[in-house]
């Protein structure tokens, strides 16, 4: 399974917040999926994209991706 994730490049993010994010993101994929693969970039809009996984399956991983999101106070100072 391949997901992807896309950040609108105009947003202001701290350095390291995008490898600080696939790292921790990553991490919390494997928990649930052994066959997970990610990639996250710049673009012009936010975006996730799933391939290789069943329509539940993504509907978790939005989920894994918004709690990664709102809890990067936590998981980002660690990096």
């Amino acid at each position: 399974m391949k997901v992807e994730v896309t950040i609108d490049r105009n947003k202001k993010l701290p350095i390291g917040a995008i490898p600080a994010l696939e790292a921790e993101l990553h991490k919390r994929l494997l928990q649930r999926f052994d066959d997970c693969r990610l990639v996250i970039r710049q673009a012009g809009t936010d975006s996730l994209s799933v391939t290789g996984a069943e329509k539940d399956n993504k509907k978790i991983i939005e989920e894994i991706l918004q709690e990664t999101w709102e809890s990067a106070d936590d998981w980002f100072e660690n990096q």
